[in-house]
């Protein structure tokens, strides 16, 4: 892991560099461009920047329509506000259609700059879930954002990217592949496997290191992919190993942990502990003393992966 970046500033920087190599691609913003740095666009490329205002439902309906006659709408706004506010227009308008329709989640989970439970998302991933045909990624690092927008203005379909506000340590080199529906390896090992999303990759890398210097062998898997999730990479790590912590920065319910519960359960039965938000909104304050109310620093995962293997 090297330098940090905040996320909101990839995001910004991605969305700008594939609007300049694509026409087709438009920005769309609910009046918080300056938080999410669609702003880059914003200045660069007015033609290819709409400002909707206040107004997230109205926003996915443009973006329906623009879709339906060939641009690539990118509708970006904070995560709270792009799944919970929307969802009915995110389920008939872009979804049932299969439109292509690129949905940017931003300042996800905890990081939201103290604003509280009112901004803070901790159930946009378990919202987009259970929508059919909505593909659903949640990058690691400013590296990974780039990938991710760049893969989904080609993939067919609507997708929803989870993003957030803070910095994050940059785990992927320049030339990192990303792979819809594929998790990463980062570090191999028998006795245990830790698998992170999102931000919490890094954390769970740290987590592993720390492991290692106790003797235990644990292996730390990145997976970008909720939606479809890579089954046989969890199948293989519940067969290999003695058993699976999951860590994300949203709800224990229906995000990273319920999926690769779901998946193990039914294709090779193991010992699971989910870590991330338990069942509550989250409070107002700085984000490490959340993470660490909510035992999801990177100390707590190991010690998590410690008492499973003996449990």
């Amino acid at each position: 892991m090297s330098e940090m970046k905040a996320m909101r500033d990839a995001v910004g920087e991605a969305l700008l560099d594939i609007a300049q190599k694509n026409p087709k691609v438009v920005v769309l913003d609910a009046d918080v461009c300056t938080s999410t740095k669609t702003c880059y666009v914003r200045d660069k490329l007015p033609s290819q920047f709409l400002e909707i205002g206040i107004a997230e439902a109205n926003m996915i309906g443009i973006s329906a329509g623009l879709a339906a006659v060939g641009f690539i709408p990118f509708p970006v706004t904070f995560a709270v506000f792009a799944s919970s506010r929307v969802a009915d227009q995110v389920r008939m308008c872009a979804a049932h259609a299969r439109l292509n329709v690129k949905i940017v989640g931003s300042y996800g989970g905890i990081p939201t700059g103290k604003a509280g439970a009112t901004h803070s998302s901790v159930e946009d991933i378990a919202i987009m879930r259970a929508i059919p045909n909505m593909q659903i990624v949640i990058p690691a690092d400013g590296v990974e954002v780039k990938k991710v927008i760049e893969a989904a203005a080609e993939i067919p379909g609507p997708f929803y990217i989870s993003t957030v506000r803070c910095e994050v340590p940059t785990i992927f080199p320049v030339d990192h592949k990303f792979i819809l529906g594929k998790g990463v390896v980062l570090q191999d090992g028998r006795d245990i496997t830790v698998i992170g999303t999102g931000m919490m990759t890094a954390r769970a890398k740290e987590a592993g290191e720390a492991l290692k210097k106790k003797g235990i062998s644990a292996r730390v898997v990145h997976m970008p992919t909720i939606k479809p999730i890579d089954r046989e990479l969890i199948k293989k790590c519940a067969e290999e190993t003695k058993g699976i912590i999951t860590i994300e920065n949203h709800s224990v319910i229906g995000g990273l942990g319920g999926a690769v519960a779901e998946v193990a359960c039914e294709a090779s039965p193991c010992r699971i502990k989910r870590l991330g938000i338990p069942d509550t909104f989250v409070d107002s304050g700085e984000d490490e003393d959340m993470f660490a109310k909510f035992g999801m620093t990177a100390d707590a995962i190991a010690d998590a992966a410690e008492r499973l293997l003996v449990s």
